[in-house]
């Protein structure tokens, strides 16, 4: 994957994950919240991911 895919999937997966947070919070739903913490840790993973191949290029 090259640099902008990964910032474009982990903008989505943190968007997401808030999204899911923000229900799971309302809802009183554990698990949803849970959900939603991991998908935005791995959001930011792959915005990190596509910021290092961008300085070091895509090669990484």
């Amino acid at each position: 994957m090259g640099e902008l895919t990964d910032k474009a999937k982990g903008l989505a997966n943190e968007a997401i994950g808030n999204t899911k947070q923000a229900i799971g919070k309302a809802t009183d739903n554990a698990r949803l919240h849970g959900e939603g913490v991991a998908q935005e840790r791995k959001g930011e993973a792959q915005q990190v991911a596509g910021k290092v191949k961008g300085a070091l290029g895509d090669d990484v």
